[in-house]
């Protein structure tokens, strides 16, 4: 997630009284407005729980009214700490602090505790309907979901909810999976547009675990209704004679038989992100990305119109980062941004071992990088998981109890190189032995940038931690 505090506002207290409110934003949309001492509150807290050792710096108080410069370096400061806090496999998934986020959202918003109705899409267009408390968060409202439909509490886990907007030909756009610090009636709500949606899908990529769910009638509607919207939206590649068979398994209503020729088809249980950029294997090729069996897929259209495929596989990305920036929007003019006229540019890159000893960093400028970064993360989390012996039943729904336990070695799953960079201007790729020294595989690393999410914003890949030479 990406969390930043872009900006500050002076707002007027209950005696008539000024003070400043920082805004809190998450992937650029405002999340809560919260003053200074609400802050110092959360971190007096954290520190009194988990040690002042664990707890990021916090900026001090100031006895006198702050100038307009000590304004802008206590919100920077702030930002860091956010930030921070957020990425710490502990703190982040601390119930106190994903709980204080909640309030300051629903108090932002104005929206008082009461009882609401709220619509879920399936995949196949239908809606469920469940009745919730404004306050309810991701998982009481996944729950409520899940009792709406029967399904079972052991396979919960299996699903999660996601904010998608649906666009003017029916096309779905994934923004994001719906996290632990936020209120999903207030985020949908909040947005106010009827473009966007909070939609119930698999959250899992092995399709070993399908069985798990297809052993269940409700389970099996579930995915066999995401199978069939899969293929409709072309997410899934389907011949002509594949098709036929579907149609014919579809006409019998034998769902089963349906999914398992599913689970044949390329890119099933992908999901496919909007076209965008990229700079492999040249820098401003269109791309059209797609995230599945523990890999990113790629569409790449060169520059001389040809167009070529290939695939990242998560287990040889060494770590990968987002980053955002804030950019002009094209208006025919070279004004500095403002917060009228400027917008979020967003990028994953990561980095790949493309063959034994050589490392190279790929970039992909999109507004749904975050959402490409939660799906490799939640690929590494799956393949650890499953590695150490454990189940991911309740995987999702037990992550607030402490981060996902990695073993120590990994061992990695083989893959050719993907493309052959022609572009001599890219960075040199330096041997596997230098790389290793540059960063902690531990995912802690200082950041040069200002626009960087953090000073600790590389996501270092468990996965990775075993790739010897033999795994080449």
């Amino acid at each position: 997630m990406h969390f930043s505090i872009p900006e500050t506002e002076v707002r007027s207290g209950e005696n008539g009284s000024t003070y400043v409110a920082y805004n809190i934003h998450v992937n650029g949309v405002l999340h809560c407005r919260v003053r200074y001492s609400q802050l110092l509150g959360l971190h007096e807290q954290i520190k009194k729980e988990y040690g002042s050792n664990v707890v990021p710096a916090f900026p001090p108080k100031k006895i006198f009214t702050l100038t307009p410069a000590e304004v802008e370096l206590r919100r920077e400061q702030l930002e860091k700490y956010m930030q921070a806090v957020r990425q710490d496999p502990l703190l982040g998934a601390s119930e106190m602090f994903n709980s204080f986020l909640r309030k300051a959202q629903q108090e932002t918003q104005q929206i008082p505790t009461e009882e609401v109705a709220l619509d879920i899409c399936l995949s196949n267009g239908q809606k469920v309907t469940v009745n919730i408390l404004t306050s309810d968060q991701t998982e009481d409202v996944l729950d409520a979901v899940a009792t709406k439909l029967d399904l079972p509490d052991d396979l919960v886990g299996y699903f999660s909810l996601f904010l998608v907007r649906e666009g003017v030909d029916g096309g779905l756009t994934f923004v994001r999976k719906l996290q632990e610090f936020e209120l999903p009636y207030v985020s949908i709500t909040s947005l106010r547009s009827s473009e966007f949606h909070i939609l119930l899908r698999k959250s899992y990529w092995d399709m070993a675990y399908d069985g798990d769910v297809m052993d269940n009638r409700v389970g099996l509607n579930l995915l066999y209704a995401q199978t069939v919207s899969d293929i409709e939206r072309g997410w899934i590649l389907v011949n002509k004679d594949q098709h036929r068979q579907l149609k014919s398994l579809q006409e019998k209503g034998s769902k089963k038989e349906f999914i398992h020729l599913g689970q044949t088809l390329k890119y099933y249980g992908y999901i496919k992100f909007d076209p965008c950029i990229t700079d492999f294997p040249e820098k401003g090729c269109q791309v059209i990305v797609s995230a599945g069996n523990n890999e990113l897929n790629f569409h790449v259209k060169l520059p001389n119109e040809q167009m070529k495929e290939g695939s990242f596989k998560v287990t040889r990305m060494r770590c990968w980062r987002v980053t955002s920036s804030q950019v002009p929007i094209a208006n025919g003019t070279t004004n500095p941004c403002s917060s009228a006229k400027c917008e979020v540019k967003l990028e994953l890159a990561f980095e790949y071992l493309m063959s034994k000893d050589r490392l190279q960093w790929v970039t992909i400028t999109s507004q749904q990088a975050i959402m490409m970064s939660i799906c490799l993360q939640s690929m590494v989390d799956e393949l650890m998981v499953k590695k150490s012996g454990g189940s991911i039943k309740k995987m999702l729904r037990k992550r607030h109890n402490g981060s996902i336990h990695r073993p120590d070695s990994q061992q990695a799953v083989k893959s050719p190189p993907l493309l052959d960079s022609p572009d001599p201007n890219r960075e040199q790729i330096v041997k596997l032995s230098t790389k290793l020294s540059s960063v902690s595989l531990r995912g802690i690393s200082a950041s040069n940038s200002a626009n960087d999410i953090s000073g600790n914003d590389f996501h270092g890949n468990y996965a990775f931690e075993g790739i010897g030479d033999d795994d080449l």
